[in-house]
């Protein structure tokens, strides 16, 4: 139920002008220009620190915050603005003639601008820095006064960022702020606020003493302790793209405070990314970075039209591009390796929209860039996927861990039909498995030399999906490996994989039928495997 407020109880503060600013920022750009702004229109300027030598060695008069409250900087500067002559002044909610007479009582002038940016936490755990260096970046006063600013807004205006910078100093010509102004400027405070403590809680569950607690529950039932209790998701708004997945759809880009993935990464040339882009990219690095050898992913529409390793990044894409080179027209490639001048020499020949890897040899760089449109992106240099996957549904979000394979190990399968594959068969058969992870399900993948051959992805049933990629193999299937993401349920699906000549299969296994597809392939002299495991990618 709304709470109903008595208007008589209030008087009216829609513009208010500024006579008294506190400033205190980390993130030193733009204060000078802010500074010399309230200064030239004869505003009291409060400071700390480092920011009040700034504005003074400027030339700009600026009182420090220990004249103000009679109590020096103190414990290295962990205590500066924590003090009731300070939070008063933010506090007081002037629209009250009782908080107009305890101010003049207790001798304290009120604020009307707060300008706060917090320590460099994410920069500092983003550095490397150690656990001691990044707890004191933990800033305990400066979200204090952002949120007393914030909720004071009837009263006074708080700026976070230097972006919010010009149009402060606009409203000094104006007579003041607005409340609609405040409104927005206090929705950005808590917004900033809410994102920093995230980032904080996410470096403490990761570092500092939890992972290992998480790490026991997760074992001992079988992952569901490592979950959160409250999940808090924040993202701040970095691009605004042109259009969705469609052209009537609104869409933007949001970087997560501590990301180190392809929201953070580096375009060095081409036209501005698309929400589809975005979305192939991720899906490319995904499928690339699966494999600790050179790999290639070329995706189109989130599926992969091919995926290789081999022991170049050139030679790598070469053999993922000959998996469909008719669907990999207009794709998007992403590299596990830095991007070679060889690389660059096949593919500014194709016509292909965003190019992703960890780097760009130079000479890569100057072929590439001759062609106007493509997007080449730089991952960052601590590149990591997160440790959660999101999915927004209806009412609510579904959240996982991500499925990986830091533990994978082939010596683990159970040969459950046909002879012990061969050493070359058996990479064959490790790299699809890894490789069909990428494919949306229903997943088959056909490979040779490490490399795929054909793919049959999202389909509503396998054996469509076994038709698939034995149709956009062709000859290539003869002699092919397959993998499957799940089980086959009957095996009318391994025997199209059978006819079209494929030497040997590695799936999960656990069907109630396994016994028939186990004897089709016995039958056929064909090597299966059975993982245990499946890896579903909807």
């Amino acid at each position: 139920m709304a709470h109903v407020i008595d208007p008589s109880l209030y008087r009216d503060r829609d513009a208010v002008p500024i006579k008294r600013a506190l400033i205190s920022v980390s993130d030193k750009t733009g204060l000078l220009e802010l500074a010399a702004a309230l200064a030239d229109a004869g505003v009291e300027i409060v400071s700390t620190g480092s920011t009040a030598k700034t504005i003074a060695d400027a030339g700009h008069a600026v009182t420090e915050v220990a004249d103000v409250t009679g109590f020096p900087e103190s414990l290295d500067g962990r205590v500066k603005t924590l003090h009731p002559a300070i939070h008063a002044g933010v506090l007081a909610d002037l629209r009250l003639e009782d908080h107009e007479r305890q101010l003049a009582e207790l001798g304290i002038a009120p604020f009307e601008l707060v300008v706060v940016n917090l320590y460099p936490f994410v920069e500092t755990v983003a550095s490397g820095a150690d656990a001691p260096a990044v707890i004191e970046n933990i800033d305990i006063g400066g979200p204090g006064l952002v949120r007393a600013s914030a909720k004071n807004h009837a009263n006074v205006a708080i700026a976070v960022s230097p972006a919010s910078y010009p149009q402060i100093i606009k409203a000094l010509t104006l007579g003041g702020t607005t409340l609609a102004q405040r409104q927005r400027l206090a929705g950005e405070a808590f917004a900033h606020t809410a994102a920093y403590d995230t980032a904080v809680a996410e470096y403490f569950a990761e570092n500092i003493g939890v992972r290992a607690e998480h790490e026991a529950a997760k074992a001992a039932d079988g992952g569901a302790s490592a979950l959160p209790q409250r999940l808090e998701l924040t993202g701040e708004l970095a691009q605004t793209l042109r259009y969705g997945e469609n052209s009537h759809q609104a869409a933007a880009l949001y970087r997560e405070p501590a990301g180190r993935g392809i929201a953070q990464a580096t375009q060095l040339h081409g036209k501005e990314m698309s929400y589809n882009n975005y979305v192939d990219a991720d899906a490319a690095v995904r499928a690339a970075y699966d494999f600790d050898t050179p790999a290639v992913a070329i995706i189109k529409h989130a599926n992969p039209c091919g995926i290789a390793t081999a022991d170049s990044i050139a030679e790598a894409h070469a053999k993922a591009h000959a998996c469909d080179p008719l669907s990999a027209f207009g794709g998007v490639i992403a590299a596990n390796r830095e991007v070679t001048r060889e690389m660059a020499e096949t593919v500014k020949d194709i016509f292909t929209e965003v190019v992703v890897a960890p780097g760009f040899a130079p000479e890569a760089v100057e072929l590439l860039t001759a062609k106007k449109n493509i997007r080449l992106l730089t991952l960052p240099a601590d590149f990591a996927r997160a440790e959660l996957e999101v999915r927004q549904i209806s009412g609510g979000l579904l959240a996982q861990q991500p499925d990986t394979f830091e533990d994978f190990d082939s010596s683990s399968w159970t040969l459950v039909a046909g002879e012990e594959a061969d050493e070359v068969t058996r990479r064959d058969l490790e790299f699809a498995w890894k490789a069909c992870r990428a494919v949306k399900s229903n997943a088959i993948l056909l490979a040779d030399d490490g490399a795929s051959v054909g793919v049959g992805m999202g389909q509503v049933n396998r054996v469509d999906s076994c038709k698939l990629a034995v149709s956009r193999a062709g000859d290539r299937a003869k002699g092919s490996v397959a993998a499957s993401d799940a089980f086959f349920p009957f095996a009318d699906g391994p025997g199209i994989l059978i006819e079209a000549g494929v030497r040997a299969i590695v799936q999960p296994g656990g069907s109630l039928r396994d016994d028939e597809t186990i004897a089709a392939a016995q039958q056929a002299g064909v090597t299966m495997y059975f993982t245990g495991e499946r890896h579903f990618f909807h």
